[in-house]
Formats: structure tokens, C-alpha cells, sequence
């Protein structure tokens, strides 16, 4: 089973101008360099990647191109969430098809389900696939949280391993590994979660920044100087204000459009936004040295 550590980047997915097609040649661009700087790997389909805003046809057009440029270079990861246990199970089979090393999936955001639904529902992913799942656990969009003791349950699923703890609560990868232990079930999280045994991080600055965002967790973790790490953890806190939040897409892709690697608007609801109205975006991007000269 494949095994997945450090910075992660949550792709964007790139449109075509008039927001109707996949810009597959944008998107192929996006994984060389994601990888020639150092990513060491990459998760398509994620919130980032507007996976509510794809039919079935372009999901699989999206997975199929990054896995296909990737070549084995680095592993990828599938955003395969749906609110429908069905409909999740699906794109999980489909990703692993196409050659995805793992998939990634929020719990169902809108149902309110009980602990005993949320673990039906993994259940019948994990019995659907032979890759390892990810949990997201993200409360804010969900509303729902996979708290410490159920995500020691979800462990004695077969190919449950790995969890993007995005709730905010540091101390849940203390807690997680109490009840699991640290090899059984691996955390990603930010930089204060890494000195507690966090093994990566599923970054949307990745987008903008890729070295300096795998940079942060090999100097913390890899090469063991957490003070190197925060430092350059501290780098990229400015352009993680920018496009956290409401606006970690459209303010990400506005940022790719300063930079010089344009992914097209996003899709509605979202609006695209200028660049110009994200005060500071401009001069952030300059003091990470990402700017494109064009734009500077």
C-alpha cells in the first residue's frame, strides 16, 4: 500500500476562459512544475480544486490527465466525496481505475450523519477499493465532525490510514494517536500539528508557492530543524491569509494569475475575483519571489 508524507498540494483545476471546459493543457503544466519544485504530491478534486463544480466526465478527465503527467513521479490522491454513499463509492472505484495511489473524501456535508452512518459510509468505500482512504475531516464546510474516537473506529477499516484534520484542534493528533497509534492512522495537518507527530500537510498555497510549501515540512520534519521549518512556515503565512477561507478559491486563482500561471475563472456560484481586490496580494506574491515580472 502506497504511503504518503509531507506537503501535499490540493491542485486547483483550470478552465477555459469561458468557464466550460477543462484547460487540460493548463492542468498538465500545473503538475510538471508542481513537481519539478519539489511537491511530493498532489491531490486533485480537492475544495481547491471546485470538485462540486465538475460533471462525471470532466472528474475523469481531471484524474486521468494528473495521474497520467505525473508518470509515478509522485503519488496523487483523488478528491472522491459525495454526499451520496453511492455516488462517493463510484468515483473511489473510478479513481483507483484510472490509477490514483490513494483517494481523499469529506464526510457527507449536508445529512448530519450519526457516528454509525459516517462509518457505513467509509465502510462501503473501504470495501469498494484497495487504495488507501483519507479522511477529511473538515467541520466548518460539513458541519459534521469526525472526532478522535470515531476515527479510531474508522482505523479498523482496511484502508482507512490516513486523515487531513482540518478542524482547527491541534491536540487532535495527540488524541488520535492515543487511541490509534502514530502508524495506523497519519495525520495531516499544519506546521503546529508536525512536532506533535503530524506526517504532512494538504496545502492550497502549494498552488503558489511549491517549494517554499514542501520546503516547510522537510526542514521541520525530514531534516529535523523546526526552526528552519517555521521560518519558512512564517514565509508563507501571508499568501495563506490571502486565500484561506471564502476565498481559497477564487483569491488562489487570482494569485495564479499573478504569478503567470493562469487557471482560468472559476465556476458559479463563485466569481472571479481581480487580484486587485485582494488588498496586499500583489506585494505578498513579490516577497515570496513567486511574481511574474509581467505583473510586477
Amino acid at each position: 500500500m502506497a504511503h504518503f508524507e509531507g506537503a501535499f498540494t490540493v491542485i486547483c483545476t483550470p478552465f477555459t476562459e469561458d468557464g466550460k471546459r477543462i484547460d487540460e493543457k493548463a492542468l498538465r503544466r500545473h503538475v510538471d512544475w508542481q513537481i519539478e519544485e519539489g511537491v511530493p504530491g498532489l491531490i486533485p478534486l480537492g475544495s481547491t480544486g471546485e470538485w462540486l463544480s465538475v460533471n462525471d466526465e470532466e472528474r475523469a478527465q481531471v484524474i486521468d490527465a494528473v495521474v497520467d503527467q505525473a508518470k509515478g513521479r509522485v503519488p496523487v490522491i483523488a478528491g472522491t466525496a459525495h454526499e451520496w454513499t453511492e455516488r462517493a463509492v463510484r468515483y473511489s472505484r473510478e479513481a483507483e481505475k484510472l490509477g490514483a495511489d490513494g483517494v481523499m473524501v469529506i464526510q457527507p456535508y449536508y445529512s448530519s450523519p450519526t457516528d454509525d452512518e459516517l462509518f457505513a459510509h467509509f465502510r462501503a468505500i473501504s470495501d469498494a477499493i484497495s487504495i488507501p482512504i483519507m479522511l477529511y475531516n473538515n467541520t466548518r464546510i460539513a458541519n459534521v465532525d469526525i472526532k478522535p474516537p470515531l476515527v479510531a473506529r474508522l482505523s479498523q477499516l482496511d484502508n482507512v490510514r490516513y486523515i487531513k484534520e482540518a478542524s482547527g484542534d491541534q491536540t487532535r493528533v495527540r488524541d488520535i494517536h492515543r487511541l490509534v497509534g502514530p502508524d495506523k492512522m497519519i495525520v495531516f495537518a499544519r506546521y503546529e500539528a508536525w512536532r506533535l507527530g503530524a506526517k504532512g500537510w494538504v496545502s492550497v498555497c502549494g498552488n503558489v508557492a511549491p517549494a517554499l510549501s514542501a520546503a516547510a515540512y522537510r526542514k521541520t520534519v525530514t531534516e529535523n530543524d523546526p526552526e528552519g521549518g517555521r521560518e519558512i512556515y512564517n514565509r508563507l503565512q501571508p499568501i495563506m491569509g490571502q486565500i484561506d477561507g471564502d476565498l481559497y478559491v477564487s483569491g488562489t486563482k487570482a494569485a495564479m494569475d499573478l504569478i503567470g500561471r493562469s487557471m482560468g475563472p472559476p465556476r458559479m456560484p463563485r466569481l472571479p475575483l481581480p487580484a486587485s481586490k485582494i488588498p496586499g496580494l500583489r506585494s505578498v506574491l513579490e516577497d515570496l519571489g513567486v511574481l511574474a515580472k509581467k505583473a510586477a
